[in-house]
């Protein structure tokens, strides 16, 4: 990530080529997803393991895994033709650090909503 030091304090640039990345990443439909992805599956597939996504959005999602590197589309020959999405291998160097990330998230979500619960009493009074 481009940084620079200005004294003590490290400046993230809004002009790092990984920034975007890192949105895309981060987007919380791209890691389902791509965590749906464990094995090839096609896109209706897809969306019937992603409760609230839309069509559109599924698609738009899976175009920019697709413009990463993420995953592939691969057309089927099949009648009507089919396709069909999987990871790539670098896809697939995610799998590890999301499930480190969701473990987490599950490990801590009682304290992050006993937290929340605690700042929304505190705002509303």
């Amino acid at each position: 990530m481009a940084t620079f030091e200005t004294g003590t304090d490290t400046v993230y640039r809004s002009d790092c080529p990984s920034r975007p990345i890192l949105d895309q990443i981060a987007d919380k439909w791209s890691m389902m997803v791509m965590a749906v992805l464990e094995k090839p599956r096609r896109f209706n597939d897809i969306k019937r393991h992603l409760e609230g996504v839309t069509q559109r959005v599924l698609t738009q999602t899976l175009r920019r895994l697709e413009r990463n590197g993420m995953i592939v589309r691969r057309v089927l020959p099949t009648s009507p033709v089919g396709v069909e999405y999987s990871l790539t291998p670098l896809g697939e160097s995610l799998r590890e650090p999301f499930g480190r990330l969701y473990a987490w998230t599950v490990d801590n979500t009682d304290e992050i909503r006993a937290h929340q619960a605690d700042y929304d009493r505190r705002v509303q009074s």
